[in-house]
């Protein structure tokens, strides 16, 4: 039990020697199966600890908290945290950092203690910048080895992270998981001409034991390896985990991915400004995301009243630092969608669970003809399809008075080899599968496999753009004259 007491302090102080004994299920047995009752009476005493820190150290949260009378020394119950404690917006932050630049009013430490700098990329809109402190990031590290462990990876295996070296934070965080563990890191990145065939040849001759990217990613460069001769299932991975995007725990893109590499997925990821981002992540006999409540405090809310909704409901993720010490986030609203559980879990783990992940953003649903969609239900849709090619468009416009939706999807070459029975036969079985779930017709135009570009990082698979949708059905029409 060496290193699990001392680490449940604030600031934590992680013992980086400790190490569970190799066949042991959980990292720190008594934290993570403890008494649910007990746990959120810890989890109290901590927020009273963050709060009060937050409230002296940034006036960010010292202005906020007071505009809403709120105090630290109110903080009596959980029902007053959820009750009392305004949520934080991406948009506070912002301009937060616009009026402070560069890192705002709510950064808690000195900029000398600063360690690493990550951010958001800043293409739709001023940057937010992550300032982590060197303290930090050694408890990022511990979370992150604690909870990977939980997935069933162990010191000395290989662990491969495909994702972008950058600003990106969940790459570092991966890596800083893998070192943490004693494994042997492999920061292969992606991104760069080429890299994929380089990384599947990479993959062949090291045979690792994990692997970190996005589902998106980890399709693409199934495929790749496939069109070079390469099968995935030869690279021997026993675990894949996935940040970044919904796809980890749709069942269809799920089964698609262990398909392919013979390999056990697990879906992780909240935030970036919530690193340890794998505060919410899957263990190796419980599917969908466990909630790690004494890393990251989750609560999932009403998105209108940021209230706590009863188990078994959907709602957004709001969450806070337990451990942070350099920008705490408290009531972080995701803007997410999620549902959630708090009953047994198959690990013996007590925490609640995400079963479903985390379904799609909240602001990336559209309305179509009055029903509501969701991106990743028709992701899982068309990984469920026969002969899907694996990649594909939606398309949302307004024609005359009406919503239309279009999907141009990708079929394999098997489809386009036995001709236009086939690829119309296609056509027919995406568009009643589509109909079938989502109570709405959709125009379906077929194209070629690895015609639709593909991307190394998150995929942007929605297109709002109604020349596009007028273009696709003068084609259709004159492929049908």
């Amino acid at each position: 039990m060496s290193g699990e007491m001392e680490s449940w302090s604030f600031p934590p102080a992680y013992e980086d020697s400790y190490f569970p004994p190799a066949k042991e299920r959980y990292w720190f047995p008594v934290r993570e199966t403890m008494d649910p009752g007990k746990r959120e009476a810890a989890i109290l005493d901590r927020l009273k600890q963050v709060c009060a820190y937050a409230y002296d150290k940034a006036p960010f949260y010292r202005k906020k908290w007071d505009e809403a009378g709120f105090h630290p020394s109110h903080l009596k119950s959980l029902e007053d945290f959820e009750s009392r404690v305004p949520v934080v917006t991406k948009a506070e932050l912002r301009a937060s950092q616009a009026a402070n630049p560069p890192f705002g009013d709510y950064l808690c430490v000195p900029e000398s203690e600063i360690y690493h700098i990550h951010g958001t990329s800043g293409t739709t809109g001023r940057p937010t910048a992550f300032a982590i402190g060197r303290n930090d990031w050694r408890a990022i590290s511990n979370a992150h080895a604690r909870i990977m462990w939980g997935m069933g990876i162990r010191p000395g295996d290989i662990v491969c992270v495909a994702a972008i070296f950058s600003l990106y934070v969940g790459s570092w965080g991966a890596l800083a998981g893998a070192e943490r563990l004693g494994a042997k890191a492999f920061p292969f990145g992606a991104g760069a001409a080429g890299m994929s065939a380089r990384c599947a040849q990479w993959l062949d001759l090291l045979k690792p034991q994990a692997f970190y990217g996005t589902p998106t990613y980890a399709l693409h460069l199934a495929q790749t390896a496939l069109d070079n001769g390469i099968d995935p299932r030869g690279f021997g991975l026993g675990n894949m985990f996935f940040s970044g995007e919904p796809g980890a725990s749709i069942p269809a893109v799920r089964a698609r991915i262990e398909e392919l590499y013979g390999s056990k997925v697990f879906d992780s990821g909240s935030m970036g400004e919530m690193t340890p981002w794998m505060n919410v992540a899957g263990s190796a006999d419980t599917e969908g995301m466990l909630c790690w409540q004494d890393v990251v405090y989750t609560e999932v809310c009403d998105p209108a009243s940021f209230h706590r909704v009863p188990y078994g409901s959907r709602g957004t993720p709001v969450y806070t630092h337990l451990e942070r010490t350099s920008m705490p986030m408290i009531r972080l609203l995701s803007g997410d969608l999620t549902l959630w559980e708090n009953g047994p879990n198959p690990c013996g783990r007590t925490y609640p669970r995400l079963p479903l992940g985390i379904i799609g953003r909240i602001d990336d649903m559209f309305t179509i003809r009055g029903e509501n969609v969701y991106p990743s239900e028709i992701d899982a849709v068309l990984n469920e399809t026969p002969h899907y090619g694996g990649e594909h468009r939606i398309v949302i416009t307004r024609e005359g008075m009406m919503d239309e939706l279009a999907v141009k999807v990708e079929a394999s070459e098997e489809v386009w080899r036995n001709g236009e029975a086939r690829i119309h036969a296609f056509q027919r079985n995406v568009a009643a599968s589509l109909q079938k779930l989502l109570g709405l017709r959709a125009v379906v135009e077929v194209v070629p496999q690895n015609s639709i570009e593909r991307t190394d990082f998150k995929a942007r698979r929605v297109i709002d753009d109604r020349e596009v949708l007028r273009d696709m059905r003068e084609r259709l029409e004159k492929a049908a004259s």
